[in-house]
């Protein structure tokens, strides 16, 4: 769904105009690009920044429900390091990332205050654990599929210089049966350089400075004669230590009083490998204060940004770098070097890893066209992905303020408002950018009263107001709103969260509320929804018999598939409702919905319906892992 439509194209000039650019607008920007250079973007995953952010308080990460303390490998102490060890050391890293992934987010103030890198870090591990699955139980195989999966899996700023630390980390241990001392502080030491040497400016204060310090503490510990669990306690503390040192040297930390999300991410790899070596629990937080963790409303990310890009160096104004691109590129590595200088010239927060012909390209830009021609000059990019970075901050200041506040809502005065009813905090975050005034909590399970409607309807500064009820058990209750408030009440019915969405797109707010049902009704009309839950008890119905625990394909209410796994229903159901009419399909993932999933029904999507343009939006929301829209 193309929740936002205005965006330039490239090559035309960039404005500091209000614009909004999601991914359905920058697929066809990319797909236009393609057809002039006849160069394909096959591999493509679809990225939304402004709906995959995480915010405070929730318990939700990349589709992982949040429950506290996860389960982690079994414990295997060890004095060195083997296949098995540093196996289970990376799936408790993971494990560590999953519970601490939305601190880590709202840490995340540079280079771009996004709140997105608890994200990023845990979505680049997911990848590494599933590259594992099918690793062979040797060190070097484990190594390899540890470089490969975290080069394909490294997203973000973040998540690609955790990819360099991982690759620099594993080539010195792949040479050996079981790694000592030794060579777990080569491989730190190598994982620091590697890091440097990918960022074209490296800056004191980041996950850098902290790599680099736990990196000569290793190297020291070593020559001192430690063992591995003596040498991994010496090298977390040094780590943990630069990580309290990162405000003194990057001023735009200390002024958010907090210290660097990526540092802080990178101390749970640490925790992770004393986690299998020696034993330790894996922490419940990253290694900050607590204090620290509970503010997030207190910051004006406005003003961070500012301070971010003051410490930037360079000819490029960072302030007006509109949009992150990302790609992995095949190339020659030869060429790398010549390939990052042009960039250096294109924008900024560049971070260029791998080798072997395949690279992770990242950088924050204004023209992504001429990003990506970079590219084009270069080798053959691929998995094109565009962020814009602008409405990225604006949708992680409106999660902070939200969390502080309790509830989130747009303030200014219009003719006309809207109240929409939703549940999961990346829905509710969809609704906030589409200018929905007030999100009132409620849906399948937990139905709003009339009295929560009509506090939301007056609340809202506008004489004039539409209701989204979202489900078709709030309807009824919705429309009693009407008679109860002094202000023009108009519901429009819709029975689905993305017939909400699609509702707003002819949503205007200097409109009048009858003009606005009557054509938000009709947008809503042409999408077609469906929705995957599991069964809690044997039933019945026109797709068959169901027993408890089967997944349930549902479209306008009606039971259409009904099968054992999680994937079967949601290719079950697509296959019924796709055919070659259709243009676009997205995906909301909600609390069940994993990377892998999404993942697989992505790459089914592309291989059956080749023509059809997938989006993925992070909504949260309970009972069901997704929701589906087709255009």
């Amino acid at each position: 769904m193309q929740l936002v439509q205005t965006c330039r194209r490239v090559g035309e000039p960039f404005t500091r105009a209000r614009t909004f650019c999601t991914l359905g607008f920058q697929r066809r920007l990319v797909r236009t690009w393609e057809c002039d250079t006849d160069m394909p973007n096959d591999g493509f995953l679809p990225h939304s920044s402004q709906t995959e952010a995480i915010g405070s308080g929730t318990s939700r990460t990349w589709g992982i429900r949040n429950r506290g303390r996860l389960a982690s490998p079994p414990m295997l102490t060890s004095t060195r390091l083997g296949a098995t060890d540093l196996r289970a050391g990376v799936i408790a890293f993971r494990d560590a990332l999953r519970i601490s992934a939305p601190a880590l987010n709202r840490l995340n103030v540079y280079p771009v205050p996004d709140g997105d890198t608890g994200k990023n870090m845990l979505g680049t591990v997911e990848r590494v654990v599933a590259e594992l699955d099918g690793a062979e139980d040797t060190l070097a195989d484990v190594c390899r599929a540890i470089a490969y999966g975290s080069l394909m899996g490294a997203s973000g700023n973040s998540g690609i210089i955790l990819c360099q630390v991982l690759r620099g980390f594993t080539e010195c241990l792949k040479a050996v049966d079981a790694a000592g001392p030794a060579e777990v502080a080569a491989g730190l030491v190598n994982a620091s350089k590697q890091a440097d040497g990918a960022v074209a400016r490296p800056m004191e204060g980041t996950i850098l400075s902290v790599v680099r310090a736990s990196a000569a503490a290793a190297d020291q510990a070593a020559a001192d004669g430690q063992d591995l669990e003596g040498l991994l306690r010496v090298t977390r503390a040094a780590a943990v230590e630069a990580l309290t040192r990162t405000p003194e040297q990057l001023p735009v930390l200390a002024q958010a009083g907090v210290v660097d999300a990526g540092g802080a991410g990178y101390c749970l790899l640490l925790d992770g490998l004393l986690h299998v070596v020696a034993g330790d629990p894996l922490p419940e937080r990253p290694p900050v204060p607590e204090a620290m963790l509970v503010s997030v409303g207190e910051v004006d990310l406005e003003a961070l940004a500012d301070a971010a890009h003051a410490t930037t160096d360079g000819d490029k104004d960072v302030s007006d770098l509109r949009y992150e691109v990302m790609f992995l590129l095949e190339a020659d590595d030869a060429r790398i070097p010549a390939f990052k200088d042009v960039w250096s010239g294109v924008g900024d927060s560049i971070v260029v890893v791998g080798g072997d012909g395949l690279w992770n390209c990242h950088i924050h830009a204004d023209d992504i066209g001429e990003a990506i021609e970079a590219a084009l000059d270069t080798g053959r990019p691929r998995r094109i992905r565009v962020t814009d970075l602008l409405e990225q901050v604006e949708e992680e200041r409106w999660v902070r303020e939200g969390a502080a506040a309790g509830q989130p809502e747009v303030v200014d005065p219009v003719p006309c408002a809207v109240v929409a009813v939703a549940t999961g905090e990346g829905i509710r975050r969809i609704f906030h950018s589409l200018k929905v005034h007030r999100v009132v909590t409620g849906g399948q399970t937990m139905n709003p009263s009339t009295e929560d409607l009509l506090a939301a309807v007056e609340g809202v500064p506008a004489d004039q107001v539409v209701l989204l009820p979202n489900n078709k058990n709030i309807v009824a209750v919705a429309r009693q709103v009407q008679g109860l408030s002094a202000k023009t009440v108009q519901v429009v019915p819709t029975t689905s969260v993305t017939e909400g969405f699609a509702a707003l797109l002819d949503y205007d707010p200097q409109g009048d509320a009858e003009h606005n049902a009557r054509c938000m009704s009709a947008a809503a009309g042409r999408v077609i929804t469906g929705e995957v839950t599991r069964s809690i008890r044997p039933s019945g119905s026109d797709a068959g018999p169901i027993a408890e625990g089967d997944w349930i394909g549902l479209s306008d209410d009606r039971i259409s598939v009904v099968a054992p796994s999680l994937f079967e229903c949601v290719e079950g159901l697509l296959a019924k409702l796709l055919d070659d009419s259709h243009e676009i399909v997205t995906l909301i993932e909600g609390d069940g919905a994993t990377p892998g999933d999404t993942r697989r029904i992505t790459s089914w999507l592309e291989e059956r319906f080749p023509h059809v343009e997938v989006e993925v939006h992070h909504g949260g929301q309970p009972l069901y892992p997704y929701l589906f829209s087709i255009e």
